[in-house]
């Protein structure tokens, strides 16, 4: 089987192919020869729309502003809103090396499928196999200096791409974005089981759309109704480390690519676990 068809399950395969009988970190690919990576947080969902690329770009932010050399590999190719959010527009440039990550305002070095397109706009129409491809290609072409915590912004679920970052780069952790609602058990329940399959820690969770400060009286409103977050994360072992609110002032910031103008104190702990991995 070719390494584009496989899914690297050997359970559910009966091919006889060199793969066979390798374990996960078999399949750990080496970065650029050029690259300089420390450490490499996943931050995952069980289901779009929670506000995954949101926590990703801001945890980024948060540690960028501590003297931390910080990256962003958006590694949701079909969906992604990584540059949007810094303001980035245009095509990345490479050399005889490799693909150079574009840079923020602020220093923080990004990598996205929207910064090799010549039209922003324009739908990535891949299967999963070139997708999941282009992601480890990410990872092995991109030339990421220096950079001390480079955060992968992962595509919902569980499926090729998850599998491939999962397995083919080395995270030292992964953080769990969530919503309040109820059904929020058995999604987190997926992304814990896939991390404890691919013996990946977990660093814990943080809820996103929390609530709502009324701006007269700044009372906590909870749109979405009481929150099951402490009981899912006593059920998994967990931390919680953040909850975010809906905060109308940061959605803005971010729709006019101004993330890094974001103060964001409600992710201060999650970044405060991230930073002593």
């Amino acid at each position: 089987m070719s390494e584009e068809t496989c899914n690297h399950n050997c359970g559910a395969c009966g091919e006889d192919c060199p793969s066979r009988g390798k374990s996960p970190a078999g399949f750990v690919e080496k970065p650029n020869r050029l690259s300089s990576i420390k450490k490499v947080i996943g931050v995952v969902s069980g289901k779009g729309g929670v506000g995954k690329s949101f926590v990703t770009s801001l945890l980024a932010v948060l540690l960028n502003r501590r003297g931390l050399h910080t990256a962003v590999l958006d590694a949701d190719v079909t969906g992604p809103s990584i540059p949007k959010v810094f303001g980035l527009h245009g095509m990345a440039r490479g050399s005889s090396d490799g693909i150079l990550p574009v840079k923020t305002k602020t220093g923080i070095d990004v990598m996205s499928v929207n910064l090799l397109l010549e039209d922003e706009t324009a739908p990535v129409v891949w299967r999963g196999p070139l997708i999941a491809n282009t992601v480890k290609q990410f990872w092995t072409d991109v030339i990421w200096q220096d950079v001390d915590f480079m955060f992968v912004d992962m595509p919902p679920g569980t499926g090729d791409v998850a599998l491939t970052v999962f397995q083919s780069i080395p995270l030292d952790g992964i953080v769990i974005v969530t919503s309040p609602q109820e059904l929020v058990s058995m999604i987190v329940a997926k992304a814990v089981n896939m991390a404890n399959m691919m013996n990946v820690p977990v660093l814990g969770m943080v809820e996103n759309m929390s609530y709502v400060s009324c701006p007269k009286c700044g009372e906590k409103i909870k749109l979405f109704g009481e929150s099951h977050l402490d009981e899912t994360a006593g059920r998994f072992g967990l931390k919680v480390l953040a909850r975010c609110p809906l905060d109308p002032q940061a959605a803005a910031a971010c729709d006019a690519g101004n993330a890094e103008g974001i103060a964001a104190p409600w992710l201060a702990e999650a970044a405060d676990a991230v930073a002593g991995v």
